[in-house]
């Protein structure tokens, strides 16, 4: 323990934001760094309590409180206090591929569970994450881990989200042949081309690949498995050709709204908008699909999740005339009752950066209809609802709009083409069916893990499956593994 009266003498402080007028007029982080003296002051508040929840037992129970990964928060808090930076990276890495995405997006259920959330003062556990990251970068901490052997054993990943990157990365350095496959033209998946660049530039995803590509994976870009899209490679030719594959795609069905006017234009599923700002910023071409943009409209966006937030700043930074976001559920409680969440992930009223840039915000709406004029979009019909979904008579209103964006989640992948080629088992729920012992699908040589297999989630979520699953094939194909748990 660093400093024992550290959480009695030192104030939460965490990163700040640029001011909203300055950070609306471009897409880069706006996120301010704390100083290296605030950061170890912050590590400092770290009580090494007996049980750290923050830890996670995820591992062991889905939903449980703290870190997935089960990163060893109290270990490197410590180290970071006594100015022990690359060991901290070290300690880091032990359970992370990736703190550099999990310190900017996730929402770090960690300081959920810490121990001085009780009182609303949890320690900063994710702006210490990311700084000890960002340091190990800018100090050449992190070269390549190139395998000593090589198993002469090939590896197919379809998918290059966290989940694949994080299993072909743990393979590959278990000394395996792995072979990424995606159908776009960069790495990443909902990283690259879901997270908006002001959340997350790009440039952190580069580097990591190109760790990667030294340690030996081999990306192949352009390449969709399964389907009729022209290139598509055959999902069976494919198995035969390697000596396991791991299905790491994502949760791709987007949730629909099948209302009256539906198929008026100007409504768009959020990950045909949000993906195109992204292509912009890169400048990667959009392939001849048709525009969305925000610029001079009235956008609405339906769904209050993250992905709703994103759309938001996007619509901002594109110049909308006005954003509304709406939420068929009930405005949470400002204030969650700790005697009955903690050390739980609370349900609360949150405000992200993107919010608070200017959105108007409703909850317990319904959109009934949309209407209007020449085949475009101009107005929801919306009605209040109680707490069963019921409308409540005599709430019914209209919000005006030419764009309007479906944020309402994802129900399962997409089942034409790969997972019905292959022919692989799916749950209730339509997701990949493999259990958490060994990823392993209903055909013998067949591994899935993150959103294809447990359907949306975090990006923590997908690191850690993507090391589970990689840990798995490694054990199929040898017999035995070193890879950590």
């Amino acid at each position: 323990m660093g400093k024992i009266t550290g959480f009695l003498e030192i104030d939460r402080h965490d990163r700040k934001y640029a001011p909203v007028a300055e950070r609306v007029k471009h897409y880069k982080e706006f996120v301010i760094p704390l100083s290296e003296k605030e950061t170890r002051d912050q590590a400092a508040r770290c009580m090494n309590c007996g049980i750290p929840y923050c830890h996670g037992t995820g591992s062991v129970a889905p939903g449980t409180p703290g870190c997935p990964v089960n990163n060893q928060i109290p270990d490197f808090n410590e180290l970071v206090y006594q100015n022990n930076w690359e060991e901290a990276s070290r300690n880091l890495h032990s359970t992370n591929n990736f703190p550099e995405f999990t310190g900017r997006i996730c929402p770090a259920p960690c300081e959920a569970s810490c121990t001085l959330n009780i009182n609303d003062n949890p320690v900063t556990i994710k702006t210490i994450e990311c700084a000890i990251v960002d340091r190990a970068w800018d100090n050449g901490w992190l070269p390549p881990e190139i395998a000593a052997n090589r198993t002469g054993k090939k590896i197919a990943i379809v998918g290059s989200g966290p989940a694949g990157l994080a299993c072909a990365q743990q393979l590959a350095r278990a000394g395996h042949e792995v072979h990424v496959y995606e159908k776009f033209a960069s790495a990443g998946g909902l990283l690259r081309y879901g997270i908006p660049d002001f959340k997350m530039e790009k440039h952190v995803i580069d580097r990591r690949i190109a760790q990667m590509e030294a340690e030996g994976v081999i990306f192949h870009y352009g390449s969709p498995v399964g389907g009729s899209a022209a290139g598509a490679l055959d999902p069976q030719a494919l198995l035969a050709e390697y000596d396991a594959m791991a299905l790491t795609g994502g949760a791709e069905a987007a949730r629909d709204l099948p209302i009256p006017g539906r198929d008026l234009a100007g409504i768009h599923f959020a990950m045909d908008f949000l993906p195109q700002q992204n292509r912009r910023v890169s400048n990667e071409p959009l392939g001849g699909v048709a525009e969305i943009l925000a610029t001079g409209k009235d956008v609405v966006v339906i769904g209050g999740g993250d992905t709703g937030s994103d759309c938001i700043g996007t619509s901002f930074r594109q110049g909308a005339k006005s954003v509304t976001q709406i939420e068929i559920m009930s405005a949470p409680p400002a204030q969650e009752n700790k005697g009955l969440t903690w050390p739980n992930w609370p349900m609360k009223m949150r405000t992200s950066s993107s919010q608070a840039e200017g959105a108007k915000r409703d909850f317990a709406v319904l959109t009934q209809k949309f209407t209007g004029e020449n085949g475009r979009v101009t107005k929801l019909h919306c009605v209040h609802v109680d707490d069963k979904f019921k409308p409540v008579p005599g709430s019914e209103f209209e919000l005006r709009a030419q764009l309007v964006l479906l944020a309402m989640g994802f129900v399962h992948p997409v089942h034409e083409g790969l997972l019905k080629t292959l022919g692989v088992d799916l749950d209730p729920r339509g997701n990949v069916r493999a259990n958490t012992s060994d990823y392993l699908t209903s055909l013998p040589n067949v591994f899935s893990a993150g959103d294809m297999r447990r359907g949306q989630s975090l990006v923590v979520w997908a690191i850690r499956e993507g090391r589970l699953c990689a840990r798995s094939i490694d054990q199929f194909l040898m017999g035995t593994t070193n890879l950590p748990k």
